[in-house]
């Protein structure tokens, strides 16, 4: 079973209808996961959905904040949501498929931002952001996730190598790139045993973007980008690795989302 998976944060779904139509349209995911839906379970746009080919719906959603969704056009054989930090704040979505080789396992995050002050003490939402990214890894450990086909998706709000970023000296004190958190991401790839998707296709010498943010309204010109967004899989799927690549084109377009699709292939 070949399969593409795509994730996205749309900062928030329903005035980005059209673009997540063209999306599908253009890049052909068989499976969505979308972040940052800022809807209601009640009011998701399901038919629209729908009519874009993506008939099984997982939507995990919340009015004007967070929430995820998956999008697929083929069956679940499960699916699932956790709460994480004690907060049902609507932060993630699991699923799994049968596939020829057995369980194919998807999880979607959207992981807190953090705040601005990247101080635990000072900054309740970054305490938040630590716990939350602690809680993954242990997650991660005591599941036995490393044994799994599995694949974790979505804005992880973290931007952990030096080449993630634009300017690493300039952002080492910003939240999202400062080394606890660096830390934190590499304990759950530890953890789980996983593979950074993003950097087993883009050497880590090399610059990766997925967020340009809407402060400075020359980033994306001036490609001011950060890796926010990202694919990790566990080892058993190595092999099942067959592409990946950032969809920069959506962030030039009409009224768009700051981040931009990331697309894994599996066969």
């Amino acid at each position: 079973m070949t399969l593409r998976i795509a994730t996205w944060n749309v900062n928030s779904l329903r005035p980005r209808l059209g673009h997540l139509a063209r999306f599908a349209r253009e890049a052909a995911p068989d499976v969505i996961c979308l972040q940052e839906t800022k809807v209601t379970d009640e009011e998701f746009p399901r038919e629209a959905v729908r009519e874009m080919g993506y008939p099984h719906l997982l939507i995990h959603g919340q009015k004007g904040y967070n929430g995820v969704a998956i999008l697929s056009r083929v069956a679940f054989q499960s699916q699932d949501t956790k709460v994480w930090c004690g907060k049902d704040d609507r932060r993630h979505a699991a699923v799994t498929f049968e596939t020829g080789s057995g369980t194919l396992e998807l999880h979607n995050f959207y992981v807190p931002s953090g705040g601005a002050t990247p101080d635990p003490e000072a900054n309740d939402k970054f305490a938040h952001k630590l716990r939350f990214l602690r809680e993954m890894a242990e997650w991660a450990a005591e599941t036995g996730l490393r044994e799994r086909a599995a694949v974790l998706v979505g804005d992880l709000n973290v931007a952990p190598l030096e080449t993630d970023v634009w300017n690493h000296k300039r952002l080492l004190r910003s939240v999202g790139h400062t080394p606890v958190e660096s830390d934190h991401i590499a304990r759950l790839i530890e953890a789980g045993g996983l593979i950074d998707v993003g950097r087993h296709f883009v050497p880590a010498s090399e610059p990766l973007y997925t967020w340009w943010g809407y402060r400075f309204p020359q980033a994306f010109d001036k490609n001011y980008g950060w890796r926010l967004d990202h694919v990790l899989a566990t080892a058993p799927l190595e092999a099942s690795l067959a592409g990946f690549r950032v969809v920069r084109d959506t962030r030039a377009w009409d009224r768009p989302s700051d981040h931009v699709p990331v697309v894994l292939d599996i066969g």
